[in-house]
């Protein structure tokens, strides 16, 4: 599971019964909840250290980048060098929302800042992209060269974008909009790209598969989306589940220890 967010209040009623035994029992190995907000950074951080399954993602998501400043840069630094926190994000550019220029130059002002980290680091991203397909693209080209990989989360653009990230060795992470009636986009873009270049993801508590559509996703539901994606691909669901796994652990090398 690539990405998660058990720090959410949905979680609250059954968040341990869930990440001490119940996604263990329903083969889910490793988690990594990824941070959004300040505060959901340092919640992904207790939950990692309080689980051995689990691990964090530290970054500030482009909706929340009011609250971001150099000292949670340097936060995010810091941290960093904890040895369950596996990448930067998640990280990116949201435009769905945003239309005056001002506001998105912002928001590309601290992704560039927060990519500028995980290369300093050496760190891989998780990227949060909507509705800026041009601008995000451009932004990875910048650091092709200096090896900064990542997972480009919840993948809605085309499949002709989806190769071009791969031809640069990132990873197209796939979750629960894969089963939707209306994701052909997502489905033409499975067919395309090889599977060692495809992550699972749920993005827990949203973004529930078919047939649970509308309820409150967790990783349990990921099965379903190794199944969509092994009938996409004509493969089978084991397949899909070891390839994509060794490909989580290639991206998050410190969740391989």
């Amino acid at each position: 599971e690539t990405h998660a967010h058990y720090d959410d209040e949905k979680f609250d009623p059954d968040r341990v019964e869930l990440l001490s035994h119940l996604l263990r029992e329903n083969n889910i190995g490793k988690i990594v909840n990824v941070g959004a907000t300040f505060k959901g950074c340092k919640e992904s951080i207790a939950l990692a250290e309080k689980y051995d399954d689990v691990y964090a993602a530290i970054g500030i998501h482009p909706e929340e980048i009011d609250e971001i400043n150099d000292e949670v840069i340097e936060w995010l630094r810091q941290n960093s060098s904890n040895p369950k926190v596996v990448a930067i994000g998640e990280i990116g550019l949201d435009y769905y929302w945003v239309k005056e220029e001002e506001q998105r130059a912002k928001q590309r002002l601290w992704f560039n800042k927060q990519m500028d980290l995980a290369k300093e680091l050496e760190m891989p991203v998780i990227i949060h992209s909507r509705d800026a397909a041009e601008d995000t693209l451009n932004t990875i080209k910048l650091y092709n060269n200096s090896h900064v990989k990542g997972i480009v989360h919840c993948y809605s653009y085309s499949k002709e974008i989806a190769m071009e990230y791969v031809k640069m060795g990132w990873y197209i992470g796939v979750g629960g909009v894969v089963t939707f009636k209306n994701a052909k986009k997502l489905v033409e873009t499975v067919e395309a790209i090889p599977l060692e270049s495809i992550v699972l993801e749920t993005d827990c508590p949203y973004m529930a598969p078919v047939p649970h559509r509308g309820e409150r996703n967790s990783s349990i539901f990921l099965s379903h989306v190794a199944e969509k994606i092994a009938e996409i691909k004509n493969i089978s669901v084991d397949e899909v589940e070891n390839v994509t796994y060794q490909n989580a652990l290639n991206i998050y090398k410190k969740a391989s220890r």
